[in-house]
C-alpha cells in the first residue's frame, strides 16, 4: 500500500465529518517506515560523502531491526489476542501487518540495489572492498586461515539436529550459518547450526589496504575443521529477530524495580521469534526446517512464523555491521570533522554560577560543546564547597567518565546527591543497572522510578550556599545526559537560577525520590501531570486569537507527532485561521494540506548528518509571544505514560536564537522534506535558489545567524 492509498484509507474527512472518532490519520507504523526510508535516501544521496552514505545505510538497517523488536512484535500480539482497531486508525492491527510487509519488502529491495549496483562498487573504486574467500590469493589465504586458526576456531561450537541434539537456542540477531553436512560412511544427512560470534569483527581484513572478507565466509570456508571426517555440502546464512520489549506495564508493582527488570532483560532472550531472515539461495528445505524448529520454540503469545515472516536477502545479512567499515580513516570520504564551540557565556567564565546568576544561559548541542557546558556545571558543583546537594534525572547513560567522576567527588565530599536512573529505558536497562550498582557503591542516593512510568525528563539541580541565601541552579534539557550522543544529536539545555523554576524542580525531585502525589507546578509543565493539558491550553489559545482577529501562529519542533487529541486541537486551529509549521522528524499522524481540515499546517521532515532531537515550541499569543523547550515529544506514552518536563524561555534575548534555529529548519532546502495531503513525502529541492542545509548553517553558527546572548544584568529576586 503506498502513501496515497494509506491516506485514501484514513478517510481525510472534511471539517463538518471531523468527530472524535474519524479525521484525517495516518499510520504510526508506516509513518516510521516512511521516516525509516528517509534515511534509506541519505545513502543514495550522492552529495553525502560515501562512507556517511554507508553509515546510513547501516542506521536504516538497524531502525528496522529495532521496529520489528517491538513494533512488529507487539502488532502481532494484537493480532493473536484478537485486539480491535483502534480510532482514529485508519488500519486494524491485522491490516497493519500487511502493510508493513509490502512496505519493508519495497524497503529492503532499494536498499539490496543501493549496496549491490551503487555503494559497493562505488567503495571499491576508492580501494573498500568486500571480497569472497574464492578471490583471495595465496598469501592472503593463508593470513586468513591463520586467523581463523588462532581466534576464530577456538570459539565456534558446531551444534547438530538429530533425535540426541534438539534444536539449538538462538539468540537475537546473532548472525548463524546452517550446515548441510553428510557422513561419507552411511550416507546420512544431518543439519547442524554454528553461530557466527559478535565478539570478532565482522569483517576480516586480508591485509592488503582496505580488503575484507566477512567473518561469516572465513567460517563457512573452514567448516571442514569442525566436522573432521564429514562431507560439508552446502552452507547458508540466516539471522532470526526476537520479540525484545519489556512488559511492565502488564505487571503488579513489584517489590524490587531492579531484580525485576533484572529479571525480564533475562527472559526477553527467550522472546518469540518475529523475522527469519535467510539467504535469497537457501534451498526449500532447510527454510522448512528452520520454520518448524523456530516455530515449536514459540511461547503460545502469538502463531508460529509462516512464510511472510520470512525475508530473502542478499549475499550479506545483519547490514548493521557495516557502521565499523563507515569509521574507517578515510578522511576524503567522510563528513569533515566538526569541532563545538564553546557557548560564548561559558568561554571567559572563571565561575559558571556567577554566569547563571547574571543571565539564564541557552546552549545547543552538538553545536555548542557538552563538555564545557553540562559536564563543566555538574564539575563545578561537585567542587564547589558552597554547593549543598545535587539531584540529576538520566535516562539513557554511556557511563560518561566526566559526570560519573563529577557525581562521586561530590558524594564523597559530603555533598548530597541523588539520582533518578531510568531502569526502563528501552536497550539501555542493562547499562543502567551497572551504572545504578556502581553510583550506589559511592553512597549516592539512587532512585528507580516506577513500573509504567518512565522518566525520561533531562533535568540538574544543584543547591548553592550563596552569600545571600541558599539559591537553586538548574539544567532542564532536550537531550540526555550522555557525552557520545551529544556529539550526534542536536538538543538544547536551559542554565538558569529563576527562584520558581527552582522551587519546581524541587517538587518534581521530592515527587520521583519520595512519596507525593504532586499536581501543582508553578511554571514548569510536568507530565502525566500537566503536560497534556498545558500543550492544548497553548493551542487553543491560539485558536481564540485567531477567531478574535488577532491572527494565530504556532511553529513545534519535535521527534514524532502521534496524539489524536493534541492532532485534532492542531486541525482546530488551522480551521480558525491559525498558521501552523511543524518540524517532525519521524512519526507523523497529522495530514497536512487538507482544504477545510490543516490547509494551514505545514509539516517538514529534517534527516541529515546530525539526528534531530530538540523538541521546541513558539506560540504568537496576540503580540506576546512564549517559547518553551522540553524532553516531550506529542505523543500518548509522553503524555501519560511518562515523567516529562517543558519549560518557558522566559528571556526575550533568547527568543531570537529560538527565531534563528526554527526559521533555519523551515527555509531547509537541502536536509528538509514536506509531507504532502496525500501522506508522501517530497525530498525539497535547492535547484532554483541556494542551497540552505540546517547543519551547515549550525555548524557555523549555533543560533542561527542572530546574536542571541543577552547583555549582563542583575537578575530580579
Amino acid at each position: 500500500m503506498d502513501t496515497s492509498a494509506r491516506h485514501a484509507a484514513a478517510g481525510a474527512p472534511g471539517p463538518s465529518s471531523m468527530t472524535s472518532l474519524a479525521f484525517p490519520y495516518l499510520n504510526r507504523e508506516l509513518s516510521w517506515l516512511d521516516f525509516n526510508a528517509r534515511v534509506l535516501e541519505e545513502a543514495l544521496d550522492q552529495r553525502v560523502p560515501l562512507l556517511e552514505r554507508l553509515k546510513f545505510l547501516a542506521i536504516f538497517s538497524t531502525n528496522l531491526d529495532e521496529f520489528y523488536m517491538v513494533r512488529v512484535a507487539g502488532l502481532r500480539r494484537k493480532v493473536s489476542a484478537g485486539a480491535p482497531q483502534y480510532a482514529p486508525d485508519p488500519l486494524a492491527p491485522a491490516e497493519q501487518l500487511v502493510a508493513i510487509r509490502d512496505r519493508v519488502n519495497e524497503l529492503l529491495g532499494r536498499r539490496r540495489r543501493a549496496l549491490r549496483d551503487d555503494l559497493l562498487p562505488t567503495l571499491a573504486a576508492h580501494g573498500i572492498r568486500l571480497v569472497s574467500m574464492a578471490s583471495l590469493s595465496d598469501d592472503e589465504r593463508a593470513r586468513v586461515q591463520a586467523f581463523y586458526e588462532a581466534q576464530v576456531f577456538p570459539v565456534l561450537t558446531p551444534l547438530a539436529v538429530d533425535p540426541g541434539h534438539p534444536f539449538p537456542y538462538i539468540s537475537n540477531l546473532s548472525l548463524s550459518l546452517a550446515v548441510d553436512i553428510r557422513d561419507p560412511v552411511t550416507g546420512k544427512e544431518h543439519f547442524a547450526r554454528v553461530k557466527v560470534p559478535r565478539s570478532l569483527p565482522r569483517w576480516v581484513s586480508v591485509g592488503s589496504g582496505h580488503r575484507f572478507v566477512p567473518l561469516e565466509e572465513v567460517i563457512g570456508a573452514h567448516l571442514d575443521t569442525l566436522c573432521p571426517g564429514m562431507e560439508v555440502r552446502r552452507w547458508f546464512v540466516f539471522r532470526i529477530t526476537r520479540y525484545s520489549d519489556l512488559d511492565l506495564g502488564q505487571m503488579d508493582q513489584p517489590e524490587d524495580l531492579l531484580e525485576t527488570i533484572e529479571q525480564q532483560v533475562f527472559q526477553r532472550r527467550f522472546g518469540e521469534v518475529v523475522r527469519l531472515e535467510v539467504q535469497r539461495d537457501m534451498p526449500a528445505g532447510i527454510r522448512q526446517l528452520l520454520l518448524e524448529e523456530l516455530g515449536e520454540s514459540e511461547t503460545q503469545l502469538v502463531a508460529p512464523l509462516s512464510e511472510q515472516d520470512v525475508h530473502d536477502i542478499d549475499e550479506l545479512l545483519e547490514l548493521g555491521d557495516l557502521i565499523s567499515l563507515a569509521m574507517l580513516d578515510v578522511p576524503e570520504l567522510r563528513d569533515v570533522p566538526h569541532a563545538p564551540q564553546v557557548p560564548p557565556a561559558f568561554r571567559d567564565a572563571r565561575n559558571l554560577f556567577d554566569v547563571i546568576r547574571e543571565r539564564d544561559v541557552l546552549v545547543h548541542h552538538p553545536f555548542e560543546s557538552f563538555s564545557s557546558s553540562v559536564e563543566a556545571f555538574l564539575e563545578a558543583a561537585a567542587n564547589d564547597p558552597q554547593v549543598l546537594a545535587i539531584k540529576m534525572t538520566l535516562y539513557r547513560t554511556s557511563g560518561d567518565l566526566a559526570i560519573v567522576r563529577a557525581l562521586t567527588e561530590a558524594a564523597e565530599a559530603g555533598k548530597q546527591v541523588a539520582v533518578l536512573i531510568e531502569l526502563q529505558a528501552r536497550f539501555d536497562e542493562a547499562n543502567n543497572i551497572t551504572f545504578a550498582r556502581t553510583m550506589e557503591s559511592y553512597g549516592i542516593h539512587v532512585a528507580y522510578g516506577l513500573p509504567g512510568l518512565k522518566t525520561h525528563a533531562k533535568t540538574i539541580l544543584v543547591v548553592r550556599r550563596d552569600p545571600d541565601g541558599i539559591r537553586r541552579y538548574v539544567h532542564i534539557g532536550t537531550g540526555n545526559y550522555n557525552a557520545k550522543t551529544a556529539r550526534l544529536y542536536t538538543d538544547m539545555g536551559l542554565f538558569t537560577c529563576n527562584p520558581t523554576l527552582g522551587a519546581d524542580l524541587s517538587d518534581l525531585f521530592n515527587s520521583l525520590t519520595g512519596v507525593s502525589r504532586q499536581k501543582f507546578y508553578r511554571r514548569l509543565a510536568v507530565a502525566p501531570a500537566t503536560l497534556r493539558a498545558r500543550v492544548l491550553e497553548l493551542i487553543e489559545r491560539e485558536t481564540a486569537h485567531a477567531k478574535a482577529g488577532r491572527g494565530g501562529r504556532i511553529i513545534a519542533k519535535m521527534n514524532a507527532l502521534v496524539d489524536p487529541e493534541i492532532i485534532r486541537a492542531l486541525y482546530r486551529a488551522s480551521q480558525a485561521g491559525v498558521e501552523i509549521d511543524l518540524v517532525v522528524r519521524g512519526i507523523c499522524c497529522l495530514v497536512p494540506g487538507l482544504a477545510g481540515v490543516s490547509e494551514r499546517i505545514r509539516v517538514v521532515s529534517i534527516i541529515g548528518r546530525f539526528l534531530e532531537h530538540s523538541r521546541v515550541a513558539y506560540f504568537a499569543n496576540g503580540g506576546n509571544p512564549e517559547y518553551y523547550i522540553g524532553s516531550a515529544d506529542w505523543m500518548p506514552r509522553n503524555f501519560d505514560r511518562r515523567v516529562e518536563t517543558m519549560v518557558p524561555i522566559e528571556d526575550p534575548a533568547l527568543h531570537r536564537g529560538l527565531d534563528a534555529v526554527l526559521a533555519t529548519c523551515l527555509a531547509d532546502n537541502r536536509q528538509a522534506w514536506e509531507l504532502g495531503a496525500d501522506g508522501t513525502y517530497r525530498r525539497r529541492s535547492g535547484v532554483d535558489a541556494p542551497e540552505l542545509g540546517t547543519h551547515a548553517t549550525l555548524m557555523r553558527a549555533p543560533w542561527g545567524d542572530s546574536e542571541t546572548r543577552a547583555p549582563k544584568r542583575k537578575r530580579k529576586a
